[in-house]
């Protein structure tokens, strides 16, 4: 899953690319409004986190910025201001949740998992195919009564896959989602994760679950 942070404070910014880095989030960041802005426009991301005051253009601005572009990607504004008024202005803005500054992440990280579950219905946390499970808040994968470990992106990766299991996803949407910008997309990166989640869950098993589609992407469903 793939987020952006505008924050224009460094030492938060990193911290909080640092620690959803290693919740196996891909991480897009900006430090003022204008980049912050464009970036939430031009590209797809799952939930944005959003702080309000920053130089250029501010929280809010951006918010209905992102609204009239016609993205619905779940928005969470981040503020040193916790009064009724400044969440009532936010939240009519276009944000779907609102954090007072300072938070703690593992609440942060419950609301980023609930927001990223409402655009589906009730999108569950714990993802099956065939006798393979994937555990998102505990960051586990069995296939059978066998663990698999998986790298952090390539948990990542099967997780993108799983939440589209049974549908065609193409390499575009890969990078999009599981990657960050700063990734060559004419790289072999994918390919190779892919090399990898396969030797992993469906080495000596009859049925095969991840599967490459020519000239399309990939899938992953029963033969």
């Amino acid at each position: 899953m793939r987020i952006l942070i505008v924050e224009d404070d460094p030492e938060i910014r990193d911290s909080l690319k640092q620690s959803l880095e290693a919740e196996s989030f891909a991480v897009d960041s900006a430090s003022d409004g204008e980049k912050g802005s464009y970036m939430a426009r031009t590209n797809d991301y799952d939930i944005i986190l959003l702080d309000v005051a920053l130089p250029k253009k501010d929280g809010c601005t951006i918010c209905t910025d992102i609204r009239a572009a016609g993205k619905t990607t779940p928005i969470m504004m981040l503020s040193v201001m916790a009064d009724a008024q400044e969440k009532i202005r936010l939240l009519n803005a276009g944000a779907d949740d609102y954090m007072s500054k300072p938070f703690s992440f593992r609440e942060l990280m419950a609301r980023i998992r609930a927001l990223m579950r409402r655009p589906t219905i009730l999108a569950p946390d714990i993802l099956t195919l065939d006798d393979l499970i994937v555990d998102i808040p505990k960051q586990k994968v069995t296939r059978g009564e066998k663990s698999v470990y998986l790298t952090r992106k390539e948990f990542s990766l099967l997780e993108y896959l799983m939440r589209h299991k049974g549908i065609v996803i193409s390499r575009g949407m890969i990078m999009e989602h599981v990657w960050n910008a700063e990734t060559d997309p004419f790289s072999n990166t994918i390919e190779a994760h892919i090399l990898n989640i396969r030797k992993k869950i469906d080495t000596r098993r009859k049925s095969k679950l991840i599967h490459t589609i020519p000239g399309r992407g990939y899938k992953i469903d029963r033969d």
